[in-house]
């Protein structure tokens, strides 16, 4: 036992005396800590009950957030407190005592630190609000901001507890963070590259986008890159400063899609045929439901080659792949019916040759054979 003395008194720890009463301390000792064991168990079963039940009843949620953040800090303090006052009756000496109080206060700190780091999650009731008034990139980016800055302070007042000095500590990480910026530049640029594209907010997290890079479906931004997920579901990780600096699309946010292209008709096609059909197609646009009444345009526009075209162009109310793909196809149906009751057929791409036969010469005598 003479390692276990002398490491005690290395750490400031006097040898443990024992008076007489010290077996009615230690029976003291343990009643209160059973009794802040028991307190623990009825504020969790029907104090913190009735707490929940009174912030449900309230309009805002903020308190329903600090409440379930500082449930199980609240439990583990009872037990602290408990074993802190209990230790208290114990006959120690002034080193003890010493250490009793840092690591009560200490663990405090920490506590403290826990409720806070789990009242700015991202899935607490805090941030669910943020993300739902505000952008749902923004949640979780500024989440793990928080939570990183909450844990480097609690790390910072432990230590200050414990007598370390943290302004030489600070020094050096000033001079440190000097060097580790120079040295991660590309990690710095991908950082303030997601800090832009969130300001900025050019797509958000459900976001169908495409770039240069890659087109897909935004599933989450974070410090250093964005992941999207393709149509081919691969997952591509992008870094932010690449996204940054490049143009793009977000065709998650088009508010009607748009439709454009010629319908090629044969030169067949009486003038009062091709009057008809551009009329009646002009007309069942018009009146179809899935198209925009806005920007509507049939016209016959050119002679073409092989066809005489009419122009088409509109836009569908909805954004969506799949029923903008189902509001193009009953249009085509739709205009298929019109040329066939007009009488109209399709033109595709066909040239005539014409052979000139030369006529013979009458004037000139038959050739005979003597």
């Amino acid at each position: 036992m003479n390692w276990l003395l002398d490491l005690m008194n290395r750490i400031g720890i006097d040898r443990i005396p024992l008076p007489p009463d010290l077996f009615g301390g230690v029976a003291s000792a343990l009643l209160v800590f059973l009794f802040f064991l028991v307190l623990c168990r009825v504020f969790t079963r029907y104090v913190l009950a009735v707490i929940l039940k009174l912030t449900a009843r309230t309009a805002t949620s903020l308190d329903d957030s600090v409440a379930r953040s500082l449930e199980k800090p609240l439990r583990d303090f009872f037990i602290i407190l408990g074993a802190y006052l209990a230790l208290n009756l114990l006959p120690l000496s002034m080193g003890q005592n010493l250490l009793v109080s840092r690591v009560f206060r200490s663990a405090i700190i920490i506590l403290i630190a826990w409720g806070l780091y789990t009242f700015i999650a991202t899935d607490s009731l805090l941030f669910e609000q943020f993300q739902i008034r505000f952008n749902n990139m923004l949640a979780p980016f500024f989440s793990k901001a928080l939570q990183a800055l909450v844990v480097i302070m609690a790390v910072l007042i432990v230590a200050t507890e414990w007598g370390y000095d943290i302004n030489g500590l600070i020094a050096g990480l000033g001079l440190g963070g000097l060097a580790a910026a120079l040295a991660a530049k590309d990690a710095l640029a991908n950082i303030f590259g997601g800090i832009m594209i969130i300001m900025e907010k050019s797509f958000a997290i459900g976001d169908w986008i495409l770039t240069p890079s890659v087109e897909g479906t935004v599933e989450d931004i974070n410090f250093r890159s964005t992941r999207v997920r393709t149509f081919a579901q691969a997952l591509v990780t992008v870094p932010n400063a690449t996204l940054a600096n490049e143009p793009i699309t977000n065709w998650s946010r088009m508010g009607k899609r748009q439709v454009t292209f010629h319908l090629g008709v044969t030169y067949s096609t009486s003038r009062q045929q091709l009057a008809r059909c551009v009329e009646a197609i002009r007309e069942m646009l018009e009146n179809h439901p899935g198209i925009h009444k806005e920007t509507i345009m049939v016209n016959f526009e050119r002679f073409n080659d092989s066809s005489l075209d009419i122009f088409l162009y509109f836009f569908t109310i909805t954004t969506s792949w799949k029923e903008y793909l189902e509001v193009r196809e009953d249009v085509n149906f739709k205009i298929m019916a019109i040329l066939e009751r007009e009488g109209v057929e399709v033109a595709f791409p066909s040239q005539s040759i014409y052979i000139e036969q030369p006529e013979p010469d009458r004037d000139k005598k038959p050739y005979h054979r003597l």
